[in-house]
């Protein structure tokens, strides 16, 4: 169950994407950091395909913080959850020391002078980089992930230059990307999102490196819908994997 205000942010598929996405490339992760977590529900994806593992996630809005929390609770989670308030560029939030082989992300998508401000702060926040960007998100990410560990996020793949921040990002972090897969919400509509799947340079074979630097895996699109509105096998085998009713 996932608590959330009528007018506020809503859970959404973004946040049921990243958390398939990455726990289906890191299914054995015992350390587990969700950034700018929202609402808490990627990371309790997660915690339900996890089974065991342990979560740090870092909230600046305290309403959503206090909404996650309430969830953590009902939902029997709180023995397996360390929920953070604050700004998780905020070098004091995160010990220097503390690594984790899975790191997931939702960033906003939108620079705050890319359209119109809603009038509720969850929503802003959750739309726009009030509190970093996608390149922000993966700096931190790469200095707490452990030797070996995945990074999962999700992010507009339209127009390109959205793409290009994320490779912009991953590259200035010191990370690679391993893969990215783009996803059509409806079959014949071109792909808006994008999830990736990224490692630290250095954990990685020097030419595993270049060639992935050259061309990154592009996986075949996930489509949510198909043309007659019906959900689309693979994406029912994907929630279905995560404890969610196709």
């Amino acid at each position: 169950k996932i608590f959330q205000l009528k007018d506020g942010h809503r859970f959404s598929t973004d946040d049921l994407l990243v958390a398939w996405y990455g726990t289906s490339h890191c299914g054995s992760a015992s350390r587990v950091l969700d950034l700018g977590s929202g609402l808490g529900t990627v990371a309790m994806i997660a915690a339900w395909k996890l089974a065991g593992a342990q979560f740090v996630t870092i909230e600046a809005l305290e309403v959503s913080y206090r909404l996650a929390k309430k969830s953590h609770q009902y939902n029997g989670l709180s023995s397996r959850f360390d929920a953070r308030l604050g700004d998780f560029r905020d070098p004091t939030l995160l010990a220097q020391d503390e690594r984790f082989e899975l790191i997931l992300g939702s960033p906003p998508y939108f620079p705050l002078d890319a359209g119109v401000l809603s009038d509720h702060p969850q929503k802003v926040a959750c739309r726009f980089e009030m509190r970093g960007t996608v390149a922000d998100y993966l700096k931190v990410a790469s200095r707490h992930l452990a030797p070996g560990g995945m990074i999962s996020i999700v992010f507009p793949v339209r127009p390109e230059e959205q793409l290009k921040r994320v490779h912009e990002g991953a590259l200035a972090a010191g990370l690679i990307v391993l893969k990215q897969r783009k996803v059509r919400l409806k079959a014949s509509e071109d792909p808006l999102l994008g999830v990736f799947m990224l490692m630290r340079s250095e954990d990685l074979p020097p030419k595993f490196v270049e060639t992935l630097t050259a061309q990154t895996v592009q996986e075949p699109d996930l489509i949510i819908r198909r043309e007659d509105g019906s959900v689309d096998p693979e994406y029912s085998a994907a929630k279905l994997s995560i404890g969610f009713p196709p």
